[in-house]
């Protein structure tokens, strides 16, 4: 088995490739990988920026697509030669734990219940969901982590009939994802933020109405008259404590509501004015878009049977497992906005 090991905390991933495959618990499968992505929270554990980690050596990843080659005991929902996609968001089915390699040469490498950075993984039964009929294999790794989180956010928390103002703050992988939402829903405004030229075209050829560059111009300010006051819904995904507080000061008074999906280094607070709180201002975090991959995963693919989901546009490039750590100088350099990792040849 070969897999990219995550070492040490600031240095690049390391490829292993003589990983001994362990035998399967109960509630676990054995899949081989095809696909990965890679996200804004890989960069995170690299950085040693989720506070203290006690697992290093440990490997990462957390949406992918393979195919099931094993089972353990007592799993139901899939079975040997089902393709399936592994997100870290809980589904249903059996919760296999943590799973622990070993090399040839006896170093022990730690794993979650779900991890895709390797050739062959072991994930738990409630991380992985038959992938679905009409969206490409290629494309459907983003059902694993991008669109549950970000699209889910938009749908699982606004009412369907709402035809108001929306902003989407941040517009990496999560924040594009919520912003297909424009196919989706009747908004009145769309205002995209970003501080990348290249993600705010992108962003307007998805559907945004309005876009606001926040390296170059005042945000509020801008919102503010593009709007009565503020939006009704800022979705935020920026990945810092100070963009939550910006997606926070761009919703407008009584009623207006911040929604985040950022989730900022450990040692990060935001900071609010209480008196925008008794204004009537909402904020509230999301856990994974509130979405249930069980059934979520197929609504999504019925988007993309009527080209209502233009994923193709989310993935910027493609690098071998060998070639990840340029996957992760080009995501930390913001010159892609999601990176397909290609697992096996």
């Amino acid at each position: 088995m070969t897999a990219a090991i995550l070492m040490e905390h600031n240095k690049p991933l390391m490829i292993l490739n003589n990983i001994v495959t362990p035998k399967l618990k109960k509630g676990q499968a054995l899949v081989k990988m095809n696909y990965a992505g890679l996200c804004h929270s890989q960069l995170m554990e690299i950085s040693g920026l989720r506070g203290e980690d006690k697992y290093l050596p440990h490997l990462l990843g957390h949406e992918g697509v393979g195919v099931v080659v094993d089972v353990g005991e007592q799993v139901a929902k899939i079975k040997i030669g089902d393709e399936v996609i592994l997100g870290w968001i809980k589904g249903f089915g059996l919760e296999g734990g943590a799973t622990q390699y070993q090399t040839t040469d006896g170093l022990r490498v730690n794993a979650g219940s779900v991890t895709t950075f390797s050739d062959y993984t072991v994930v738990s039964e409630n991380r992985v969901v038959k992938k679905p009929r009409h969206t490409p294999s290629e494309l459907s790794v983003l059902y694993g982590c991008a669109i549950p989180t970000g699209l889910g956010m938009v749908l699982n928390t606004v009412p369907e009939n709402f035809s108001g103002t929306v902003a989407f703050l941040g517009l990496g992988g999560i924040g594009l994802s919520a912003l297909l939402s424009a196919k989706l829903r009747n908004f009145k405004k769309i205002i995209a933020i970003d501080v990348n030229s290249e993600k705010l075209a992108l962003a307007k050829m998805l559907g945004a109405t309005h876009c606001v560059n926040s390296k170059i111009e005042n945000v509020i300010e801008c919102v503010r008259m593009l709007t009565d006051g503020g939006v009704d819904y800022c979705f935020e995904s920026a990945g810092l404590a100070k963009t939550i507080e910006l997606g926070f000061n761009v919703v407008r008074r009584n009623g207006g509501k911040c929604i985040f999906a950022s989730h900022p280094a450990h040692h990060e607070k935001i900071s609010l004015d209480p008196f925008e709180l008794i204004c009537g201002k909402k904020i509230e975090g999301t856990w994974g878009g509130e979405s249930v991959p069980d059934s979520d995963v197929k609504k999504f693919d019925k988007f993309y049977q009527k080209k209502l989901l233009p994923l193709e546009k989310l993935i910027s490039k493609k690098y071998s497992l060998e070639n990840i750590n340029h996957a992760v100088d080009d995501l930390k350099n913001k010159e892609i906005v999601r990176a397909l990792i290609k697992c096996a040849e």
